[in-house]
């Protein structure tokens, strides 16, 4: 799995970031992409990645603000264009359906495909036999989620060496010895494959949050998550101002994910005030508190678990 930041700016785009839009790449694990909010223009960033439309499977909108949701329109509607047929579901706080339809009816836009709307509360809003999605509010003045991504547990590799060391031999029983069967050899013996599999893999755990100031729920939506994705709309000495907007700081993000016992935290939703240099002293707080952070620039990629 990938995070591709496609916009990483704050209310309105500037010349270095454009506005919010986060992908999560899911090819090798199922095949698709889900995508976290979509500003304005996040169509047009998308052509300058290696995201197809075609592969998006969901859409997960954090908040109603403009710079979350604007590039929605144009985005559905290009998918159909570029030969997008399957089904389409998009979460998201109330209001997301009716903003979405009223812009398709009254553009006349005609999609290829059937969107499947969920208008969403706290809890779990999505789990199928590989991935888990559970959604909690934040405190930014309009109702404003953030997102817990866990990927299941994974099943341990099979003991290839071991089984040779014991005269089996790779071929067809190897995969019904993968799939925990009993199998009886040409000599008679009879072994279990559960003999023969390793500890399970652990899945990953990628928590994104939309617009917020401090509030206690961030905690559980970001224990021991492989990557926290937070805001950080201000410098650590503006903390008055953040709470006052309903905003983060470096500080208070970095905070939360020494708290919270992260691998990584990785900032965005950077004010347009912070050029590249001083992005770059905006890293330099937060890693004072947490040093494996990083600060997303628009067209960043980052894998999951390294």
């Amino acid at each position: 799995m990938e995070l591709v930041f496609l916009g990483t700016g704050a209310g309105v785009p500037s010349r270095g970031r454009n506005v919010t839009s986060i992908a999560l790449s899911m090819l090798n694990e199922r095949n698709t992409i889900w995508l976290f909010d979509c500003g304005e223009a996040t169509q047009h960033q998308i052509m300058r990645s290696q995201i197809k439309l075609s592969k998006l499977e969901k859409i997960f909108i954090t908040h109603m603000h403009g710079d979350h949701i604007f590039g929605l329109p144009g985005l559905l509607s290009s998918r159909s264009f570029q030969g997008g047929e399957s089904d389409l579901t998009i979460y998201g706080p109330a209001g997301i359906a009716e903003y979405i339809e009223t812009s398709l009816r009254l553009s006349g836009t005609r999609l290829t495909y059937k969107i499947i709307f969920n208008e969403i509360e706290p809890g779990l809003i999505f789990e199928d036999k590989m991935f888990s999605v559970t959604a909690d509010e934040l405190e930014h003045g309009v109702r404003s989620f953030g997102y817990r991504i866990v990927e299941k547990d994974k099943q341990g590799a099979l003991h290839a060496e071991k089984l040779k060391a014991d005269g089996v031999e790779a071929g067809p029983l190897f995969q019904k010895l993968k799939n925990g069967e009993s199998v009886t050899l040409a000599d008679g013996r009879v072994i279990d494959g559960k003999n023969y599999i390793g500890e399970p893999q652990k899945g990953k755990i990628i928590s994104i949050f939309g617009d917020t100031k401090e509030t206690a729920n961030e905690l559980a939506l970001a224990q021991n998550a492989d990557i926290l994705v937070h805001e950080a709309t201000f410098e650590g000495d503006k903390a008055k101002m953040a709470g006052e907007y309903m905003h983060s700081t470096t500080l208070q993000a970095a905070t939360l994910a020494k708290n919270a016992n992260v691998q990584k935290l990785i900032l965005t939703h950077i004010s347009s005030r912070y050029d590249r240099d001083a992005s770059k002293e905006l890293l330099i707080e937060a890693k004072s508190i947490f040093e494996n952070t990083e600060i997303a620039y628009d067209l960043a990629v980052f894998q999951v678990g390294e």
